[in-house]
């Protein structure tokens, strides 16, 4: 889907994202916030929908944090999503740096803040789409509560989370707290961001983003095909 006249090498995800609101100062505030998950933002007319949390939804309980080990692949089976991750900072206007727009099914995780499976939400952020065809997290807003992450960790561990609810925020009302916030202090908790809403193609922006909530379930260890629930690996 095209986004419009505007300078060659110019993605959407540059040009529009509205995680550039994640300012250091917010991100370090939001990671001490302790309340429990904010109202379901108010739903979107555009291209990408989305879903809260379904009353009365069985989910599994949650399990004891992992030691902090950087990402290197995660996967959504039932979006058919397997990518690579790389860790990104912040650029010159304190938001995350995305993956370059050359990398469109590259995930990018916010290496200065939580390492999947430790205590407080690791951020992932992608693509939504390009000029000429979709991208890694296309497909997010259809996400469902119950729905597994994987992601493999640097050390060959898995930790695989399950899916708590799926929003979308309003660029014009951005709450850090909702987004960025842990939803509860004592777990290890995963958001996946990408664009949502409408696109605007006059002004390269979309109005909203989809934000995916998740949290620790269960994990294995380097090299095994069985999910555990004691000591991991070395360095787990």
């Amino acid at each position: 889907m095209s986004s419009g006249s505007r300078p060659a090498g110019t993605g959407r995800l540059v040009t529009g994202v509205t995680w550039a609101l994640l300012l250091v100062g917010l991100w370090l505030w939001g990671r001490e916030a302790t309340e429990g998950p904010g109202a379901s933002s108010a739903p979107t007319t555009g291209d990408i929908a989305a879903v809260g949390r379904p009353l009365g939804a069985a989910l599994p309980p949650a399990r004891d944090p992992l030691a902090p080990v950087a990402p290197r692949r995660i996967e959504i089976p039932s979006l058919g999503i397997t990518a690579p991750v790389v860790a990104r900072g912040l650029d010159g206007t304190g938001a995350i740096d995305p993956p370059p727009y050359e990398m469109p099914h590259t995930v990018g995780w916010f290496g200065s803040g939580t390492r999947p499976g430790a205590v407080g939400p690791a951020l992932f952020v992608g693509h939504v789409d390009t000029d000429s065809r979709p991208a890694v997290f296309y497909g997010l807003s259809a996400a469902r509560p119950g729905a597994k992450v994987r992601v493999t960790r640097t050390d060959g561990s898995v930790a695989e989370f399950t899916v708590d609810d799926v929003q979308v925020h309003p660029r014009e009302h951005f709450d850090a707290r909702k987004v960025y916030g842990a939803r509860d202090p004592h777990r290890a908790e995963l958001r996946l961001i990408t664009c949502g809403g409408t696109f605007d193609r006059a002004a390269g922006t979309y109005s909203a983003n989809v934000v995916v909530s998740a949290y620790l379930t269960g994990w294995e260890r380097a090299g095994s095909d069985e999910a555990g629930s004691g000591r991991a690996a070395a360095g787990v």
